[in-house]
C-alpha cells in the first residue's frame, strides 16, 4: 500500500513543475517595449529640421503607452558618448544640412534629406531588432506623407517634373540605418555563458559545502581559517572556471572577442561570487538551499536577453 502513494505523487508533481515551468515564460510571453531611452540630435538650424523633431515628438505622444522615451541631445559627439556608456538603445540625428536639401524640392535638381538612425546593438541585441524596425516605419511613414504633400502641390498646380524630381519626390527623406557596438555572433553569448557558469558553481559550492559539513572545530580562529581556506578554493575555481569556459567558447562556438582576458576576468569574478554566495547559503539552510537555486536558474534564464523596459510588472 506504500508504493500506492507515488501515484498521487506523480499528479502533484505534474502539477507543481508544470506551474512553475510556465510561470517561468510570463517575462518573455508579455514583454512590451515601453520607456525605451532613444536619442535626439538636431543640428540643423533651419525650420524643416525642428519642423521635423516636432513631427517624431508628436507621433510618439499619439498612443498611450509610447515605446520610446526620446532623450534631446546637444550633438553628435553627446550622442556617441551615451551610446558607448550603454545609455541609449539607439538615436536619430538629423544633419546639419537637412533643411537646406529639404529646400532643393523646389529646385529642378532636388536632393533627398538624409538622417541617420543609430542602433545601439551592444545595448541589447532583441531590442536593436524592435528599435531597427520601429524607427525605420516612423521615418517611412514621415517620408511617405512628406511624398504626399510635394506630389499634391505639384498636381495642384500643374508643374511638370523631371525623372530626377519624381524620383527624389517618392523619396524625400531617406533614413540611413547605422549600427554600432555590434554583436556579431556574440548576440547568444549571455545565454551561451549564464547555463555553464551557473551549473558549474553549483556543483562547486555543493562539493566544497560536503568538505566541511562534518568537521568539528575546537576554536572559533579554527573554524575561521577553514571558511577562508575555502573561501579562496572559491575564488581559485572561480578564476580557472572563467578562463576555461571563454576558452571553450572561442574553440567550440567560434567567439572572438576583443580583449580575451577582459571577458575571462569578468565570467572568473562571476562564477567565483556564484560559488560563495550558494555556499553561504548552503552552509546556512543546508539541502535546502538546491531546489532554490535549481528554481534561481530556470527563472533567471529566461529574463537575461529582455531588457527591463520590456519586463511585466510580474
Amino acid at each position: 500500500m506504500k508504493e500506492n502513494k507515488f501515484f498521487g505523487i506523480a499528479f502533484i508533481a505534474v502539477l507543481l513543475l508544470s506551474f512553475i515551468f510556465v510561470a517561468t515564460q510570463i517575462p518573455g510571453a508579455h514583454s512590451s517595449p515601453k520607456d525605451l531611452p532613444i536619442g535626439l540630435v538636431l543640428e540643423d538650424e533651419g525650420n524643416m529640421g525642428q519642423t521635423f523633431v516636432e513631427m517624431i515628438q508628436k507621433n510618439s505622444q499619439a498612443t498611450k503607452e509610447s515605446p520610446f522615451k526620446w532623450v534631446v541631445l546637444k550633438n553628435e559627439q553627446e550622442m556617441q558618448e551615451k551610446l558607448a556608456n550603454q545609455e541609449l538603445y539607439g538615436a536619430i540625428y538629423i544633419p546639419k544640412d537637412f533643411s537646406e536639401k529639404y529646400a532643393s524640392f523646389q529646385t529642378p535638381t532636388p536632393t533627398s534629406a538624409l538622417l541617420k538612425i543609430y542602433i545601439n546593438q551592444g545595448k541589447n541585441a532583441n531590442v536593436a531588432n524592435i528599435v531597427t524596425q520601429a524607427l525605420s516605419t516612423m521615418v517611412g511613414k514621415m517620408n511617405d506623407n512628406v511624398s504626399a504633400q510635394l506630389l499634391a502641390v505639384t498636381d495642384k498646380n500643374n508643374i511638370p517634373l523631371n525623372a530626377n524630381q519624381a524620383r527624389t519626390y517618392s523619396t524625400p527623406i531617406q533614413g540611413e540605418i547605422v549600427n554600432v557596438h555590434e554583436t556579431g555572433k556574440l548576440s547568444n553569448a549571455p545565454l551561451s555563458f549564464f547555463q555553464p557558469i551557473w551549473i558549474s558553481s553549483l556543483f562547486s559550492a555543493i562539493l566544497l559545502w560536503f568538505t566541511g559539513r562534518n568537521r568539528k572545530f575546537n576554536s572559533v580562529l579554527e573554524q575561521l581559517k577553514f571558511r577562508g581556506f575555502q573561501a579562496l578554493i572559491a575564488i581559485i575555481i572561480g578564476l580557472f572556471g572563467g578562463y576555461l569556459l571563454t576558452w571553450y567558447s572561442t574553440w567550440m562556438l567560434d567567439y572572438k572577442f576583443a580583449d580575451f582576458n577582459h571577458v575571462a576576468l569578468f565570467l572568473s569574478l562571476t562564477c567565483a561570487t556564484f560559488i560563495l554566495l550558494i555556499l553561504a547559503i548552503t552552509t546556512w539552510i543546508q539541502f535546502a538551499s538546491l531546489p532554490i537555486f535549481v528554481l534561481l536558474m530556470f527563472f533567471g534564464l529566461p529574463l537575461l536577453q529582455i531588457a527591463p523596459e520590456m519586463l511585466p510588472s510580474f
